[in-house]
């Protein structure tokens, strides 16, 4: 019998109280995006307090203005990364139910629509205080890390988004409920590898969670406090999207494809297919931001200066 890691004993609910006949619980998914934000703040903080950090020792917003900006934030996470979901994963599901759109307990959000949603909200909040949009987005990349980092550390716990088969030694026994082909379908191209009745899996969440988050968090961290990379406008911005686009890229080798997109005929889940290869849709979505981000570095590289004091 092959070696497997157990999943941990962990209940996807932290607590939950009953009132008046209704149930309020908290999860660890959405503490995840709570305390997320909450340390990303305190970063924000941190850096704005560090005058000698920014250009002309002036930072682009004030403490104020940067819980302002957390507002705008949360909001585009939540109404990006749920759009997002019905856009690029909901494969026309959504259309008999509209109104299961805005039920966001139900799962279903996207990375790449809560990013695009983070995007307005920091573009709206640059034109609200006149503040450059490169500063105020390089704000955002060394912030957004720590949440990133606990969401995926959630989607384990959830017994969710997990990896394709594997007999590797670190594989995961997820539970059975990973059978149910409402959560995710756990074919695969190959050979099945079991621990008893279980499958073993690539725990392709804690991957994510390691490079998008704590590698890609640190490389940020160190440029902006120990190198100076805050005085150049974007230039954090070209490492998010570099990073986050490669580390997503990679582990979609690994990672098991939603259902919608795998069947008989496309056992490995491609969204596109060219031949004999193809992409999946997480791989589909992250060329933009691979792309984006060399093209952001190679324009915001040490000796080339903005066009525009506002961009």
């Amino acid at each position: 019998m092959l070696a497997a890691i157990p999943f941990p004993d962990i209940s996807p609910v932290i607590f939950a109280i009953t009132l008046f006949g209704f149930t309020f619980a908290l999860r660890w998914y959405a503490m995840a995006y709570i305390v997320g934000i909450i340390i990303g703040w305190w970063i924000a903080a941190q850096a704005i307090k560090r005058t000698t950090l920014w250009t002309d020792h002036t930072p682009p917003l004030s403490r104020d203005q940067i819980e302002d900006l957390l507002t705008w934030v949360i909001i585009g996470v939540i109404a990006g990364g749920r759009f997002g979901y019905v856009l690029f994963y909901g494969n026309g599901q959504f259309s008999d139910d509209p109104m299961s759109i805005f039920r966001i307990w139900d799962g279903g959000m996207s990375f790449h629509g809560g990013f695009i949603g983070v995007c307005v909200a920091v573009f709206a909040c640059s034109r609200r205080y006149g503040a450059a949009l490169g500063d105020v987005a390089n704000i955002l990349a060394l912030t957004a890390t720590p949440a990133i980092f606990l969401v995926r550390i959630a989607n384990f716990i959830n017994g969710e988004l997990w990896g394709r088969a594997t007999d590797l030694p670190w594989g995961v026994k997820f539970p059975s409920m990973c059978l149910d082909p409402s959560r995710q379908l756990c074919t695969t191209v190959g050979e099945w590898f079991y621990h008893g009745d279980e499958p073993i899996r690539h725990p392709s969440q804690l991957y994510e969670a390691g490079l998008e988050g704590l590698l890609l968090g640190a490389i940020i961290l160190f440029l902006a406090f120990q190198r100076g990379w805050l005085k150049r406008k974007w230039s954090l911005v070209s490492v998010f999207l570099l990073g986050y686009g490669l580390s997503r890229f990679a582990v979609e080798f690994v990672r098991q494809p939603d259902v919608q997109f795998t069947s008989a005929d496309n056992p490995i889940g491609w969204a596109y297919e060219f031949g004999t290869w193809g992409l999946t849709q997480g791989q589909a979505l992250s060329i933009p931001m691979i792309l984006g981000g060399l093209i952001v570095m190679f324009l915001t590289r040490p000796g080339k200066k903005s066009r525009s004091s506002k961009l």
